[in-house]
């Protein structure tokens, strides 16, 4: 993988503390990329990506969110959505600190594809590209709307009540990757609060159309068979999207997560060289 690892803590929203890592390269590095995880889960569940990427001479940088994995805070609880937004900005500025001058590019699955969207939208003059995956813009489509209206309520008056589990089998075609998740301690595997689920829901409502404020190189990649969030919304952010430089690719029959697909080997490798186009090695 990579010759050098180191561990970091920051101050996050709330003075809560947030556990990250660095990867580097066996030499000097071509880009810095930042690593955004979804919900529930945490980044060690990308290392295989990871070692992929500084193969291919990236360093690394990522957290695991408040509330998930190694960094403190209250499980499955959010009260306000863009404190991960605010956090990640916290993780953007510690990687430039330490790897001055370098391209700066955002990598995100899921709900850590949200926090990106709305991170970038906000900071571009920090970032040389934007890599969304399974990105959740669009959240509960084939929910009929009275259910969705039940729940926002329900999350305004009782966020700590629980919502029917997700159908099993929405991760991946392999089954390994759904046994996995459950067995991991770091993962969150209890039901979804109300709370969270309205956060999320409006935090996506309010993203989706504002593709076109975006300007940033972008890929945007999607399982279309993704029952958890719809390749629909990342259909629509991207024909918003006004980047002159912008790639969606979808990947038949895959599911929620793309990177732990059976075809996931393909799917890393088209990210790789997607980033490899645009963020060529330094010469001389």
């Amino acid at each position: 993988m990579a010759d050098e690892t180191t561990t970091f803590e920051l101050s996050g929203a709330g003075g809560v503390r947030l556990r990250g890592d660095a990867w580097l390269p066996d030499g000097p590095p071509r880009a810095v990329v930042v690593l955004a995880h979804g919900k529930d889960e945490h980044i060690g569940r990308y290392r295989h990506v990871i070692a992929a990427l500084t193969a291919r001479g990236y360093a690394v940088y990522a957290h695991d969110h408040q509330g998930h994995g190694k960094s403190d805070g209250p499980r499955g609880v959010i009260v306000r959505f863009d404190d991960y937004v605010d956090d990640l900005d916290l993780l953007v500025e510690h990687a430039r600190s330490r790897q001055s001058g370098l391209p700066l590019v955002l990598l995100s699955h899921s709900m850590g594809g949200l926090i990106a969207a709305r991170y970038a939208l906000a900071h571009q003059a920090k970032l040389s590209a934007l890599s969304l995956i399974g990105p959740a813009f669009l959240i509960g489509e084939d929910v009929p709307a009275w259910k969705i209206r039940m729940m926002l309520f329900l999350g305004r008056i009782a966020p700590n009540l629980r919502l029917p589990p997700s159908e099993p089998g929405i991760l991946s075609r392999d089954p390994e990757v759904e046994r996995a998740f459950a067995a991991d301690t770091l993962c969150h595997n209890e039901r979804t609060r109300a709370g969270f689920a309205r956060a999320l829901y409006v935090a996506a409502e309010a993203t989706r159309s504002r593709g076109n404020e975006l300007t940033l190189p972008l890929l945007i990649m999607h399982g279309e068979a993704d029952s958890l969030t719809s390749p629909r919304g990342s259909e629509t952010f991207f024909q918003s999207a006004a980047s002159a430089d912008k790639t969606l690719k979808l990947w038949p029959d895959n599911r929620h997560e793309i990177f732990n697909d059976l075809d996931k080997e393909s799917v890393i490798a088209f990210m790789l060289d997607w980033l490899d186009a645009r963020l060529r090695p330094a010469t001389g």
